[in-house]
């Protein structure tokens, strides 16, 4: 929960609520450090700074006009669980740990008698959206209060609804005046205030290095929970302690999968990603299991004999995509994650009826419109993860696939009542401004049909695993859908209209129309239930040529944007890495009798799309979102990943080339009994060519490692080949 961060550019606002703000790296000033950074969430900024008072944190190309600072970069250090900047303007040292749900700072200032704290809580942070109301109290060493505020998401898919945040902070020194603010209007000795723009000022005077160290304790739900949070995680905790415990929780989790060898690059781009990818969607419950029910009451999560929570609550992003990366790697190193998140869909789903794609504070931020959230948790059952009522998430489950019957717009996938009455969803155009709000329908009809049907494929698993034959029998029926967009004349995925006829002034290259983020060159190959199939339809040689000719192109242009910064930059392009719609295809070779050339590209897209430094890093301004695109690279770099994302009757894992000399996958005890090691052979040190696979030192036939192998353990032998040719 506590994600404290330096802000560049958070008061700025998003204003379409999915664009990137926050930190930008090309910035040269920081305006603050916010405590909460999640999707649609961000807020609670403090902010130390010398001499005349500012209460607003002014522009980035007039740092003077508020007390926001400028840096230089090698003033600068990040780790995980450990930030740290000087901030030049005041020569302050600014620095940032955090428990849990505790954040801490210590701010070292120089010898002066006007070193200010400012709690700059009532403006937009980040994604946070219009602030509705805030609340700021001040008292001997403590700050407490609230925000409201009312995200771009959430008022597209749950008008009215709104996210607050609470936080209580308790500071290391006596203040020698204070006073609270209104964006620029100061009150000198008030203690509160209430309203957008409001915020609390503390003045002190300071030796030479002198430091002020600020413990909150953030929460969700209250102001109570959130002093209970930090009395009961951090009320003994120095800084230095708890930078410590910060840097051993991050060493524990990243090493659930340790990798040896290789390079040195490689590993930075690996441990970044994986850091990504745990980072992404954070903490909402409390420690006594209080959790922000969807209608905007507190909730209970059930307590254990032991008095602490069955399970935590998370926010999250939309799944959308994360099959291909987030769910999978939970999978292999983190079901207890998995787990949680499982639950915490389903504790919205209880609250309100339906299961929300991405959830911010338990309220519906679906981002794309769509809903994947049944194939997320039908993937989990399918993979053992079970540790919750099976029957009520499949009923959540089935729910998501089938049902139109009052669907509210914060469950996603309006349009798939049409779906499951045609077959498909009719392109239409959109002339509402709210093309996720269509039901007859959708600007992105094709798209949506060809995720649908993956999805329903998902939750036929599911209902044949649980013995409910006729629900099967009609996901199954549905699962084959993409059928009927395919057009041999073209041998492309084309959208159909409400007749049924193939839409006129077809471009496989135009995004937008029929297809969400991407184009038909980018969707064709979007069949990853049963891509054999859709080999056999298209052909396998004439499948091979197209697909490997698209990632020769495509490598021209970093295989997506190019080197220009935009989410969307490779929206128009054969193959676009830094988006979901494409992240299995450079896989599909394993199904079309070529896993060389998945082998091939799948090196060329980890070594030239990821980078390691700050502006390529993922691409060129890329999609991550919250971690996806760097566990992408972590499933690569350890040589497993699944095109059908564990969603089939018997889930295995295709076979790849590992980055690294050594890779082991070790869980605590508790979770897995037996560790999982991949040992790897090269001919080179550049060798890329799966050659012959050993597992617990017998020949392992074929290009697949059954996920219940990986669970077992043991030692799979991976020999790396120069060339896809020799032995």
């Amino acid at each position: 929960m506590a994600k404290l961060a330096p802000s560049t550019d958070g008061s700025y606002g998003n204003k379409s609520g999915w664009e990137a703000v926050g930190y930008d790296d090309r910035h040269s000033s920081i305006e603050g450090f916010a405590n909460f950074h999640e999707f649609q969430v961000g807020g609670i900024t403090f902010a130390p700074s010398v001499g005349q008072l500012k209460t607003v944190p002014g522009k980035l190309d007039q740092p003077q006009s508020g007390y926001r600072s400028s840096f230089d970069k090698k003033d600068e250090f990040a780790t995980s669980g450990y930030y740290s900047v000087k901030l030049k303007d005041y020569a302050v040292l600014a620095e940032l740990t955090a428990t849990k749900r505790v954040g801490f700072h210590r701010y070292t200032f120089p010898k002066t008698d006007a070193a200010n704290i400012i709690f700059n809580i009532g403006h937009v942070m980040g994604e946070s959206g219009p602030v509705v109301d805030a609340e700021v109290n001040y008292d001997k060493q403590s700050v407490w209060g609230y925000v409201v505020t009312n995200p771009v998401y959430v008022q597209k898919y749950q008008p009215g609804a709104t996210v607050k945040m609470y936080f209580f902070a308790e500071l290391s020194k006596l203040p020698k005046s204070y006073g609270t603010f209104q964006d620029s209007v100061i009150f000198k000795e008030k203690k509160t205030i209430q309203g957008k723009g409001a915020g609390v000022f503390l003045r002190f005077d300071t030796k030479t290095d002198e430091s002020i160290t600020i413990k909150t304790g953030l929460s969700y739900t209250s102001v109570d929970n959130a002093r209970l949070n930090l009395q009961q995680e951090a009320k003994d905790l120095t800084f230095d302690q708890a930078k410590t415990e910060a840097l051993k929780t991050w060493n524990n989790e990243l090493g659930r999968i340790l990798v040896e060898g290789g390079k040195e690059a490689d590993r930075v781009k690996f441990y970044t990603g994986l850091y990504h990818a745990l980072l992404g969607r954070g903490l909402a419950s409390d420690i006594n299991g209080a959790y922000p029910k969807n209608d905007g009451s507190v909730g209970q999560i059930a307590l254990n004999a032991q008095g602490k929570p069955i399970h935590q609550h998370y926010n999250t992003d939309a799944i959308w995509g994360a099959f291909w990366n987030l769910t999978q790697l939970w999978s292999i190193a983190y079901p207890d994650y998995y787990n949680d998140w499982v639950q915490s869909q389903l504790l919205v789903y209880r609250d309100a009826g339906w299961l929300g794609d991405g959830i911010a504070n338990s309220k519906y931020v679906s981002g794309v419109g769509t809903n994947f959230t049944g194939l997320a948790i039908a993937a989990a059952y399918n993979v053992g993860i079970r540790n919750y009522d099976t029957n009520f998430a499949y009923e959540a489950v089935r729910k998501n696939e089938l049902e139109s019957r009052g669907r509210i717009p914060g469950a996603g996938k309006l349009d798939v009542g049409v779906f499951v009455d045609k077959g498909y969803s009719p392109y239409i155009q959109d002339n509402t401004g709210s093309p996720e709000l269509l039901t007859t329908g959708s600007p992105f009809g094709a798209s949506h049909t060809l995720e649908y049907a993956f999805s329903a494929a998902a939750a036929a698993q599911y209902a044949k695993s649980l013995g409910r034959d006729a629900d099967y029998r009609k996901l199954h029926e549905l699962s084959a859908a993409w059928k009927g967009l395919y057009d041999p004349s073209t041998k492309f995925m084309r959208p159909k209209d409400s007749l049924g006829k193939f839409i006129p002034n077809f471009n496989p290259y135009q995004p937008w129309r029929g297809f969400q983020e991407g184009n038909a060159w980018q969707y064709t190959f979007y069949v990853p239930h049963v891509p054999q199939e859709l080999v056999k339809l298209v052909g396998k040689d004439l499948f091979n040529q197209r697909l490997d000719s698209i990632f020769t192109v495509s490598q021209k242009n970093v295989f997506g944007g190019g080197t220009h910064i935009d989410a969307f930059a490779g929206i128009e392009s054969l193959y676009n890495h830094g988006n979901q719609p494409n992240l299995h295809i450079s896989w599909l070779f394993y199904f079309s009798g070529r896993p060389d050339l998945s082998q091939k590209w799948v090196r060329a897209i980890s070594n030239e799309f990821y980078g390691t430094d700050p502006i390529h890093g993922y691409g060129y301004g890329q999609d991550e979102d919250q971690g996806q695109l760097g566990a992408w690279y972590v499933l690569s770099g350890i040589g497993l990943f699944d095109v059908r994302s564990l969603t089939t009757e018997n889930p295995a894992f295709q076979i790849g080339a590992p980055l690294f000399d050594k890779v082991t996958i070790q869980l605590p005890k508790t979770l897995r009994k037996n560790k999982f090691t991949i040992q790897v052979k090269k001919t080179d040190p550049d060798s890329f060519y799966v050659g012959q696979v050993r597992l617990n030192n017998k020949p392992w036939t074929g290009w697949q490692l059954p996920f219940e192998q990986l669970v077992k353990g043991g030692v799979m032998t991976v020999h790396l080949k120069s060339s896809a040719s020799t032995n």
